[in-house]
């Protein structure tokens, strides 16, 4: 399949920035593009025209509104996909079904889903924030990425097994199991980081939890990509 050069390399720039919350020179920019400075330059001005990045008051580049804006847009079709698989999900495992998505360093739950009935619920609802580096949700987030010396044991392990499990991190006694959802484009440009999973107080079985969660995470990657 053939690509246009210069928009593929100004898609890597903004995936590139995306991973730097404090920001990126642009000649640590150019020599992650293997490219010039002046043509990393040339990049992040066209970028800069249309709000997708914006410069410090050092120089360095962050994303800008632009790019919010764009992930904005793109939320109700994620929620749109994935609404109907939650409440399957939520049924299967008798817990709190939800999807999370990145924004900065945080998980904001976009879609929740609550089952008819079972084991003690979690106050799981739409809008609730925590760190990334909390929860199930998060820990599956971060495992999506590519390997750090940074990565914790947590998250090297959900990497490994393609989901996470956590216990007590975010409400005391709930339970949470999540899964990364990958963002419907190649995984080397900029598109979205999130999770699906679920949560619940006690009585969760894990096992069958986590293999609901990363075939409901498989269906809604299907889904996008369609």
């Amino acid at each position: 399949m053939s690509t246009l050069q210069t928009l593929d390399r100004g898609l890597r720039a903004l995936d590139i920035v995306s991973q730097r919350p404090g920001g990126i020179s642009i000649a640590e920019l150019s020599a992650e593009l293997e490219v010039a400075r002046a043509i990393g330059y040339r990049i992040v001005a066209t970028l800069e025209a249309h709000s997708l990045v914006a410069r410090m008051h050092d120089g360095r580049i962050r994303l800008a509104v632009g790019a919010a804006l764009l992930g904005s847009r793109f939320r109700p079709r994620l929620r749109e996909v994935t609404q109907p698989l939650l409440r399957d999900l939520a049924q299967q495992t008798s817990a709190t079904a939800f999807l999370s998505t990145l924004e900065g360093d945080e998980c904001v739950v976009i879609a929740v889903a609550e089952p008819d009935s079972g084991i003690l619920r979690v106050g799981y609802r739409v809008g609730t924030r925590h760190p990334v580096s909390k929860g199930a949700a998060g820990i599956a987030i971060l495992a999506g990425r590519p390997a750090s010396e940074s990565d914790t044991d947590a998250i090297r392990r959900a990497r490994e097994d393609g989901f996470s499990i956590t216990a007590g991190e975010l409400e005391h006694g709930a339970v949470g199991v999540a899964a990364g959802v990958r963002s419907p484009v190649d995984h080397e440009v900029m598109g979205f980081e999130a999770s699906v999973g679920v949560v619940a107080i006690e009585g969760l079985d894990t096992d069958t939890a986590a293999t609901a969660v990363v075939a409901t995470a498989a269906r809604i990657n299907s889904l996008l990509d369609t």
